[in-house]
């Protein structure tokens, strides 16, 4: 039973990937923001890599430590109250489901759950000034770190599959994974804004991915996931 709580990192980057639409809306921005910053000239290309590669090294380490706090308090409960595992299954394949709602942009009930970390980004968000406008890999970096609590309910969806694991070092590695998911529209965006946002506003494109993120949600739920296996 213990190797059927693994999530496949393969799926977590696949979700990354998928959902790296919804994080152009809330990190794209800031991510494009940096590369116009820099000036035109030798090496612009090198420190535009730079830029953008610490900007969202911080934003993924911010999704690892969420991801080892949420699996630090899961893994406890479901060592005290074994049944607790098909609660967090439920509510894991519950929010993927929602999201990939909000994707295809059937129903945008996920913006309640990104409600519940308002309140502290509302003391971060102030942070971020320091670091702007960015001159340098080391204050990119550490924006990153700061935006990376930024309320998100795609981020939130895949911490719930975190949560899943049974180890603090898997939960951590399956964040990892999906933030590497993000990875390639997030630098694209520095790269190739115009192209990036184009894909974005493709109906098709979003219900696609909308539909998949679906589909890992039903897996996820206990009932899905028999069925799936029969």
């Amino acid at each position: 039973m213990a190797a059927d709580l693994y999530l496949s990192y393969s799926s977590a980057f696949l979700i990354g990937f998928l959902g790296s639409t919804h994080c152009l809306g809330m990190c794209g921005g800031i991510s494009a923001s940096l590369s116009m910053a820099l000036p035109v000239g030798p090496g612009f290309r090198l420190r535009q890599t730079l830029m953008l590669l610490a900007f969202n090294g911080g934003r993924i380490g911010s999704y690892i430590v969420l991801a080892s706090l949420v699996a630090v308090l899961s893994t406890q409960a479901v060592d005290s109250w074994a049944h607790l595992g098909g609660l967090l299954r439920t509510l894991a394949g519950l929010l993927l489901i929602g999201m990939g709602l909000a994707m295809g942009q059937w129903w945008q009930g996920i913006r309640h759950i990104e409600r519940l970390g308002a309140p502290l980004w509302q003391k971060l968000s102030p942070l971020t000034r320091h670091f702007i406008p960015v001159k340098h890999a080391g204050q990119a970096f550490a924006l990153g770190t700061l935006w990376g609590w930024l309320p998100c309910g795609l981020v939130y969806s895949t911490l719930g599959w975190a949560a899943l694991q049974p180890t603090v070092g898997t939960a951590a590695l399956t964040m990892l994974c999906f933030g590497l998911g993000t990875l390639p529209s997030m630098l694209a965006t520095g790269y190739a804004a115009s192209w990036i946002k184009h894909l974005r506003t493709q109906r098709y494109f979003r219900q696609l991915a909308g539909l998949l993120l679906i589909g890992f949600g039903l897996w996820t739920i206990p009932l899905g996931h028999w069925l799936v296996g029969h």
